[in-house]
């Protein structure tokens, strides 16, 4: 009989960078287009401002992720040096490190060194980047996927709220916008509880509301500063 376990974890990384994305896309778009709206500005001035939001947030999406994981690159890299430095110098310190890295984790002494040996031989670099310093293959920084996934995901998000007001008559584009921008939000937390094995009602919940209270404050602003156009 196999027993096998269905694990989620690994997925936390690039689920993160894609709700985030799709997230900010909903709720800022759909934000900037009830603050437009509420200053009385036609529907083609709100969708021109909707496209540029789109554009802008799509582009600081991707320069944000790709200075920020690059920075994250660069320090693992920098460590990577230090370690192989430390191993071409010092092996069998090294050696030693590790051993003690896996006693502290339940292991016998004998053992913790046989283990921290037979791992050496194998990629000693690759050990103490996993056991010492945190670095894995999967986890590692990746600045160009990171930028060009959240651009896509939030240019995703934003697409929706545009689409809507593109399609809603004028009389109707503030509510039908707010409307379908928070069941989007809803949509989006329950399908990122689903993958992540987390409560959907929750994650829905938690969504629309941060969603809800940016647009009412953007449509606040929109209402006090606007003007007729």
């Amino acid at each position: 009989m196999i027993h096998s376990e269905h694990h989620r974890s690994h997925r936390s990384g690039w689920l993160r960078a894609a709700v985030m994305g799709a997230n900010d896309g909903i709720v800022s778009t759909s934000s900037l287009i009830l603050g437009v709206a509420a200053a009385n500005t036609t529907q083609s001035g709100i969708m021109l401002a909707g496209i540029a939001g789109l554009v802008a947030g799509a582009m600081s999406m991707a320069a944000g992720e790709y200075v920020s994981v690059s920075s994250q690159s660069d320090t693992e890299n920098a460590d990577l040096d230090i370690e192989r430095k430390a191993l071409a110098e010092h092996y069998e310190l090294e050696q030693e490190e590790l051993a003690a890295i896996y006693e502290t984790r339940g292991l016998t002494p004998e053992l913790a060194r046989q283990v921290a040996e037979q791992l050496m031989s194998n990629d000693a670099l690759g050990a103490h980047a996993r056991d010492e310093i945190g670095i894995t293959d999967t986890g590692q920084a990746r600045p160009l996927q990171a930028a060009l996934s959240s651009a896509a995901t939030f240019t995703t998000g934003a697409l929706l709220p545009l689409l809507v007001a593109w399609w809603a008559p004028s009389s109707l584009l503030t509510p039908l916008v707010a409307l379908f921008s928070l069941l989007f939000l809803a949509l989006l937390g329950a399908l990122a509880a689903r993958v992540g094995g987390a409560p959907i009602l929750k994650a829905a919940a938690r969504v629309m509301f941060w969603g809800a209270l940016a647009m009412a404050l953007t449509s606040a602003i929109g209402r006090v500063f606007g003007v007729v156009a």
